[in-house]
């Protein structure tokens, strides 16, 4: 045997066994070595989102109109078909009512299996939000959250049947909160998320970390039918109101004050001689309406109600809304270099009003050509007025002719619209308006008040040179 090969393992064995020895020995005066503790994992609460899902899936339920036209999954995404979440152990479910639009009889599955079929039916298509009532009692359900006091970031969870897929739940975190003037409902205020949500998310639930409802699964911002990272949800704070007047006296009592407005901006701003950077501007007042009896003019520039600030026009269409109908609001207004404070008496929303009816065509002959803006005017008649149900005196001109690529066309004036003021001087004829644009002031433009078919006056900045 090779001593060399045989002793080699041997002798690198005895060092390591005296190096055991050396390394176990403690010193004279020191203390023992205690080996630190593991680093404590996370447990499964803090990893799961499950005990969450356990809390809420039981009080979804899935909705479809009674009749339809079942379809595989992966196919369901027409009207009749969503979700639900229950909110009273009594058998209330709360959902959109585009889901249960066009029908009158709706059929519904609990999360344990059990069918009913209502026709318990209560709609507000204002704000989206119908409720149904079955007859069944000691129900599952889920409380409301706030969700104005949601945050950009928190995460929430989104439950349904995305596509027919019942009992589905996915996850993402608040993307905005406050979403208005996106044209989906009469009344909005939209929470944005980012959990996926699809077809027959409908009316389910969004909720917080504490399994709370913040929020009712509406609708989706998409380019190709599916998700693209977009959900608008119903803010619990206006769905939880709504279903409330539902439940206790049928169809929702809108507030109404009688008043269409817009942001504020410095055309506005200019006109009302106002230096402030928030509130908003009125544009149009209804005739005989709660604001018309207070004293409310069109070009009146709000800044609070009830003593609360106004932000926009999104933050006082949310104030508006809010109004209880019967009792007395304070508005704050701007007019003529001074504040006023109108007390409007909030009504019941009108269900219609009479549509406008756009003037009739002036003949050639009557035209007044402005050149040096692009504009061809004429004279705005008793007759017109009439046809657009304004008052006795009314006065002005009306565009005839905008000249393309001219100074007026570029401001975004409209064939139709009726001039009423120049800056602040009134205008009376056709003849008045072409005159009162000569006297402005060519470096600072002039500012029109013009009214369009629709009843809204608009204050548009017009370039002179």
């Amino acid at each position: 045997m090779n001593s060399r090969g045989g002793w080699l393992p041997v002798a690198w064995i005895s060092v390591g066994f005296l190096g055991g020895l050396l390394a176990t020995q403690q010193l004279i005066g020191q203390p023992p070595v205690v080996p630190a503790p593991a680093p404590a994992l996370p447990g499964r609460e803090w990893q799961s989102l499950a005990l969450i899902v356990k809390h809420v899936q039981p009080a979804v339920v899935l909705i479809e109109g009674q009749g339809r036209a079942r379809k595989p999954a992966g196919q369901d995404t027409e009207p009749g078909f969503g979700s639900g979440v229950i909110i009273d152990p009594n058998g209330v479910i709360l959902t959109n009512h585009h889901v249960v639009a066009d029908f009158d009889a709706m059929d519904v599955t609990l999360y344990d299996g059990r069918k009913f079929t209502t026709r318990d039916i209560r709609r507000d298509p204002a704000t989206d939000i119908a409720l149904l009532t079955i007859e069944a009692n000691n129900l599952p359900t889920v409380e409301f959250g706030n969700s104005d006091e949601m945050e950009v970031g928190d995460r929430v969870l989104a439950f349904g049947a995305p596509f027919g897929l019942t009992h589905s739940v996915t996850s993402g975190i608040i993307s905005a909160k406050n979403r208005k003037d996106l044209k989906l409902n009469p009344v909005e205020d939209f929470l944005q998320t980012d959990a996926a949500v699809n077809a027959g998310n409908s009316g389910g639930p969004l909720v917080n970390m504490a399994g709370k409802v913040i929020g009712l699964t509406s609708a989706i911002k998409t380019r190709t039918g599916g998700f693209q990272g977009v959900g608008l949800a119903v803010s619990s704070n206006l769905a939880q109101k709504t279903a409330e007047q539902l439940q206790k006296k049928g169809p929702a009592r809108r507030p109404f004050v009688g008043i269409t407005i817009r942001d504020l901006d410095d055309a506005a701003a200019r006109t009302a001689g106002y230096r402030g950077n928030s509130g908003i501007v009125v544009t149009k007042v209804i005739e005989e309406s709660p604001a018309a009896k207070a004293g409310v003019l069109p070009g009146d520039v709000i800044t609070k109600i009830n003593d609360r600030p106004i932000a926009d026009a999104a933050d006082a269409a949310r104030m508006i809304v809010s109004l209880p109908v019967g009792e007395i609001a304070e508005v704050f207004l701007w007019r003529g270099g001074k504040y006023y404070v109108g007390k409007v008496k909030v009504e019941e929303e009108q269900k219609a009003l009479r549509p406008l009816i756009d003037p009739q065509p002036a003949p050639a002959a009557a035209l007044v050509s402005s050149a040096d803006v692009g504009l061809a005017m004429t004279d705005f008649t008793e007759e017109m007025a009439k046809q657009r149900n304004l008052p006795p005196g009314t006065t002005g001109a009306t565009i005839s002719g905008v000249a393309r690529n001219s100074l007026a066309e570029k401001a975004g004036l409209v064939r139709g619209w009726v001039v009423l003021k120049v800056d602040k001087t009134p205008v009376t004829s056709a003849l008045s308006f072409d005159q009162a644009i000569r006297q402005a002031d060519p470096a600072k433009g002039a500012v029109l008040h013009v009214l369009k078919p629709s009843g809204e006056v608009e204050f548009v900045l017009l370039r002179l040179k």
